[in-house]
């Protein structure tokens, strides 16, 4: 199940709408056949598996780490598959939560009398396909939040400069961490100030659907992220009901998608509907690279699900220094989120602290 687990690591942020999926078939203690999703599409992990191994499967074990489907889709059931390769016995990490499935496919291999465990790994099968479950369950993108600061809780100086916080190794993981998302997000303060690309540049890379806010379509079309030379991946400009034809003509004239959302009581973009945004699309993560502003509305909404805080052992200083929270932020430190089980890493020189963000505290009544 471990190395089911690893082989569908390998398409991550390749297979939204579907779920992770890696599966191995053995007989006896050989393996025979090994596969994975590699995208939407594409063969589904367990017959990519059945592929493989191109032998005579009766009476050999299944291990996936998701549960089989049992509908027609882009592709057949994979309970079919299974079936009639005649698989005896098949190991799941997790019950899907999709309704179309949850649990079905598991009772038809059982009427086909096929032996089945549920539950190996489950908890690291789980937070493997995090994204498809808050997707299902949540009906929103996982949101996870990326940040780099200084050791003094800096992300920029009193006068917006910002290049470079964190050094070479820091920047590359957030190429990778672009890579694995389906999706990438930021402001309008950092979409004006840095003009950034958003683009991942690992060689075997690729990149993520890019959505910028821009509430008053402000940008000019000569921003790099609207340069349809740098990356072949869609880009999509959230902003408010009102603004300009003209320049929203220039944008789609050069492939951009401009999408107007209602305004909430601070003449903001709300938080729903950014999400709402990204979800329509299929997508099942989304990454926030900031700044401050949009990073403090999405944690005050309690809308992160997973963050990233690289440190770098650099001060900065400077009352007036952005941080990476703004927002209205908690009343008691006792109420402020916490990581769950943290993990940190070295890219020296810097730190990356990350984990899932654990529910909000409930506010307690003074004795």
């Amino acid at each position: 199940m471990a190395e089911a687990i690893e082989l569908a690591r390998r398409a991550a942020g390749r297979t939204h709408p579907n779920p992770l999926v890696g599966c191995v078939i053995t007989r006896g203690d050989l393996v025979v056949g090994r596969g994975w999703h590699r995208q939407a599409g594409c063969d589904h992990g367990e017959v990519d598996a059945i592929k493989d191994a191109d032998a005579d499967l009766q009476g050999c074990e299944l291990f996936v780490n998701h549960e089989p489907c049992c509908h027609f889709g882009r592709t057949p059931p994979c309970t079919n598959a299974i079936v009639e390769a005649g698989i005896r016995r098949v190991v799941v990490g997790t019950i899907d939560p999709d309704p179309r499935v949850s649990g079905k496919g598991l009772d038809i291999l059982r009427d086909a009398g096929v032996e089945v465990v549920c539950g190996v790994l489950e908890e690291e099968s789980r937070k493997l396909n995090a994204p498809f479950f808050t997707y299902i369950n949540k009906g929103r993108p996982l949101v996870a939040a990326k940040w780099a600061m200084s050791l003094d809780g800096k992300i920029a100086t009193h006068n917006g400069d910002s290049a470079w916080i964190t050094g070479e190794a820091a920047r590359r993981h957030v190429h990778h961490l672009r890579d694995i998302h389906d999706a990438i997000l930021v402001g309008a303060n950092t979409l004006h100030r840095d003009d950034p690309r958003l683009t991942c540049r690992l060689d075997e890379g690729r990149d993520p659907v890019r959505f910028v806010l821009d509430e008053r379509l402000e940008a000019p079309a000569t921003h790099r992220i609207f340069q349809p030379d740098l990356s072949t991946a869609p880009t999509v400009v959230l902003t408010g009901p009102a603004v300009d034809e003209e320049r929203k003509k220039r944008l789609l004239d050069q492939g951009v998608e401009v999408v107007s959302l209602e305004l909430d009581e601070r003449g903001w973009l709300s938080t729903q509907a950014i999400l709402s945004a990204v979800y329509d699309r299929q997508l099942m993560s989304v990454l926030v690279e900031g700044g401050g502003a949009l990073l403090g509305s999405l944690f005050d909404a309690q809308a992160v699900d997973y963050a990233y805080a690289y440190i770098a052992p650099r001060l900065i200083g400077g009352s007036t220094a952005p941080t990476p929270l703004q927002g209205r932020g908690v009343e008691a430190v006792a109420r402020g989120l916490l990581i769950a089980e943290p993990t940190i890493e070295q890219f020296p020189p810097d730190l990356l602290i990350h984990g899932e963000v654990a529910p909000r505290p409930a506010a307690t009544t003074p004795a």
